[in-house]
């Protein structure tokens, strides 16, 4: 759960980071996601298992060229973890790193598509069998992000909603 919730940070901060290294477009977009964040959400710690219900406050630093997210989500007493995540833009591409999942630092890379960066994750350490997952950070409304992580159920070869985690600027 940890894992796909550090995910879904990880790929919020990427869309942070880029803002200055960016074409103009991607600053202005960017510059959307810095602030205070807070919201819910659900978890999955596995592909498999059944979902956790999250709540997730993050701080957000954006400059010209990166971006630093840095938060904490919990639920209930079951869990609550610091997660970090720090992108940098070069063009229309970002690239990042991870931390808090629990296997690792975890590479980020991906690009922008309309309101949306799609981040291909790379972790440190196997997860759901393999090192592989999907991040999309989307810009919702004027003052919403939405971040889900999509992984491949190794038993059934389907892809899996992780995690999604709705925020409001607060």
């Amino acid at each position: 759960m940890i894992k796909i919730l550090a995910c879904a940070i990880a790929a919020a901060t990427a869309s942070m980071l880029t803002a200055g290294a960016a074409h103009a477009d991607e600053s202005a977009f960017l510059k959307t996601l810095a602030g205070n964040w807070s919201g819910n959400g659900t978890v999955k710690v596995r592909t498999n298992a059944p979902t956790i219900k999250v709540t997730c406050r993050f701080k957000s630093d954006a400059n010209a060229s990166s971006l630093a997210l840095n938060g904490r989500c919990t639920s209930l007493v079951v869990f609550s973890r610091v997660i970090s995540a720090k992108l940098k833009a070069s063009g229309d591409s970002y690239t990042g790193s991870y931390v808090g999942a629990g296997t690792g630092t975890a590479g980020l890379g991906g690009k922008r598509a309309g309101n949306a960066i799609s981040l291909a994750i790379k972790w440190a350490k196997e997860v759901n069998g393999d090192r592989r997952a999907q991040m999309t950070i989307e810009k919702t409304g004027a003052s919403g992000m939405r971040l889900t992580t999509v992984d491949t159920d190794p038993a059934t070869g389907r892809s899996v909603v992780t995690s999604r985690i709705d925020l409001r600027r607060s």
